[in-house]
């Protein structure tokens, strides 16, 4: 039988037409009746209860994973929309995939780490070929979580992880995790592909500092309260716009920190990872992001550059296609920044561009993916954290 995917989209308000409507064109493109696993990716603006629910009886009650996300990606739609939910169905003698999930990780990620290490080591197997993780974009914080979560699967050699933060429509209140039947906030959801075949990745950012170096002077894990010494929001705000009080999101989309890329992954990557400012705190002046720094790191005042961004995507293709070769990717996952998309492209920019990716890697493909509050793949080995990112993975 070999492989077959298919994926399936729908903007229809309601959430039960909607699931329904995605989940059937999914399974008409694969050909099949009854797939091995499920890829969802919505928005909001849905009941997610009875969004999910409609999708599983649709798809005959096969495992499912994934998150919502403030838009969603195909072959034929990137819509940025309080209602779109897009599908992926999988069935195949090839691959095998095992779910697992973990909730309540506020802000405790090391203790996820562990957690969801231990549920998946029993998966784990030497044709293990990668790990998706879809965790809540509001409170994961990266670094703690991978060291404790690759510990506890005990492998030689690096389990590759890949994967998106799940996003809301910009409020930054609620987010939400899929695990087969289950809704959840909070939480982490997790999928392990094994079997008889290859993952290649490309991953770009395409920002470029606009102010001097500056150094942190006083940082918990995540929480960045002095740069050179006053506090953070000061330190920053020669770049900020007058309202930047009553409009956060604006100003941190606008704005990110760039850090120093590590030397042991700088051969495979640009000059600077990019950190989005989750969170403030105007009464210490701080400000949160997603994984974990120390005093004395340096950093930059970083903004998005179109040009850099459309480059980027031909980087993006050509890293894919140097690992596949002569191989057709059987489908690509993609986890594109919140702010990549309609906050900086026109709509009918963001479509050629995506459209140009798509073509460039294969325009017949089965092609998913959402827009996140944060992005997951490696870099020369090493499992990575990025913002403002795109990390694009085709399995062949």
């Amino acid at each position: 039988m070999g492989t077959a995917v298919g994926v399936g989209y729908s903007i229809h308000r309601n959430p039960a037409e909607a699931g329904k409507e995605a989940a059937l064109k999914a399974m008409e493109q694969a050909g099949v009746t009854k797939p091995d696993f499920v890829f969802v990716f919505a928005t909001v603006g849905y009941n997610q209860e009875v969004l999910i629910r409609s999708i599983r009886e649709a798809t005959a009650r096969a495992p499912l994973s994934g998150c919502s996300g403030e838009g969603i990606i195909t072959q034929e739609t990137v819509a940025e929309t309080n209602f779109g939910v897009t599908v992926m169905v999988i069935c195949s003698d090839e691959l095998r995939f095992n779910n697992a999930r973990v909730k309540e990780i506020g802000q405790q990620a090391a203790i996820a780490g562990e957690r969801l290490g231990t549920k998946i080591q029993p998966f784990l197997a030497a044709d293990s070929i990668a790990c998706f993780l879809f965790a809540d974009g509001l409170v994961f914080d990266f670094d703690p979580f991978l060291a404790t979560f690759e510990k506890n699967i005990r492998r030689e050699t690096p389990l590759p992880v890949f994967g998106g933060l799940a996003a809301d429509n910009w409020a930054s209140q609620k987010t939400y995790q899929y695990h087969d039947d289950e809704v959840f906030s909070e939480g982490i959801s997790c999928v392990v592909m094994s079997g008889t075949g290859a993952i290649a990745w490309g991953i770009n950012h395409g920002c470029v500092p606009v102010g001097a170096k500056r150094t942190i002077t006083r940082s918990e894990g995540n929480i960045i309260f002095e740069i050179d010494e006053i506090p953070a929001l000061e330190a920053m705000k020669e770049y900020f716009e007058e309202e930047w009080q009553s409009e956060w999101n604006k100003t941190s989309l606008n704005l990110c920190l760039g850090f120093k890329t590590p030397e042991h992954i700088r051969k495979g990557y640009e000059e600077y990872v990019i950190r989005y400012m989750v969170a403030k705190n105007e009464q210490d002046g701080s400000v949160t992001i997603q994984s974990d720094v120390r005093d004395g790191d340096e950093l930059w005042i970083v903004r998005r550059d179109k040009e850099l961004i459309s480059g980027g995507l031909q980087t993006i293709s050509s890293q894919i296609k140097d690992k596949t070769g002569d191989s057709k990717p059987k489908f690509v996952l993609q986890f594109e920044c919140v702010g990549r998309g309609k906050v900086v492209f026109r709509e009918h920019e963001k479509m050629e561009l995506t459209k140009s990716l798509q073509d460039d890697i294969g325009a017949d493909i089965p092609w998913i993916g959402f827009y996140s509050y944060g992005e997951i793949g490696p870099i020369s080995n090493y499992n990575c954290f990025h913002n403002f990112t795109s990390v694009v993975t085709a399995v062949y």
